[in-house]
């Protein structure tokens, strides 16, 4: 039997998924039971699309609910009062220099479900949070990229995800 491997969360990941969860069983099940009924009064299954489509809705917030509830038994949740703002950490927002580019950055680190670059969360495990983790403020972070590059960026704040 495979183990189920850990899945960091910060406590506003964790919320966000919570709603989602209770949002999906609680409106989206019945909304959809509603389309799957009124199709059904329509007649002939076989060739009603309103029927297929919502089933196919159905099936998909099945699946999401299953995902969900997977990532929420297997979470493990930043205290945000655990987070040592000392050294970077899951929970944490960093402000880098990187010296290629001569540019300031900013991330929050992330566990990987909750990563999204469009939104400056990058996961602990990607190879930017990877190499950040443990730094401090004034370190500076070789970053080996999956090409085979390098990217250097300086640590210039470190503080608790808001």
């Amino acid at each position: 039997m495979a183990t189920e491997t850990k899945t960091m969360l910060t406590y506003a990941g964790l919320k966000k998924y919570e709603e989602e969860l209770h949002n999906l069983k609680v409106v989206r099940r019945q909304e959809v039971a509603q389309k799957i009924k009124v199709a059904r009064e329509q007649g002939d299954l076989s060739e009603n699309a309103d029927y297929d489509a919502a089933k196919d809705e159905q099936s998909e917030i099945e699946r999401r609910i299953d995902e969900l509830e997977r990532i929420l038994k297997n979470a493990e949740v930043v205290v945000d009062e655990d987070v040592d703002t000392g050294k970077i950490s899951v929970g944490c927002e960093v402000k880098l220099f990187d010296l290629e580019y001569d540019e300031e950055v900013d991330y929050q680190i992330v566990g990987s479900s909750e990563a999204n670059s469009l939104q400056g969360k990058i996961s602990n495990e990607s190879p930017v949070g990877a190499a950040l983790i443990g730094h401090g403020v004034g370190d500076t972070v070789d970053v080996v990229i999956p090409s085979g590059g390098t990217i250097q960026y300086k640590v210039l704040g470190i503080k608790k995800i808001n």
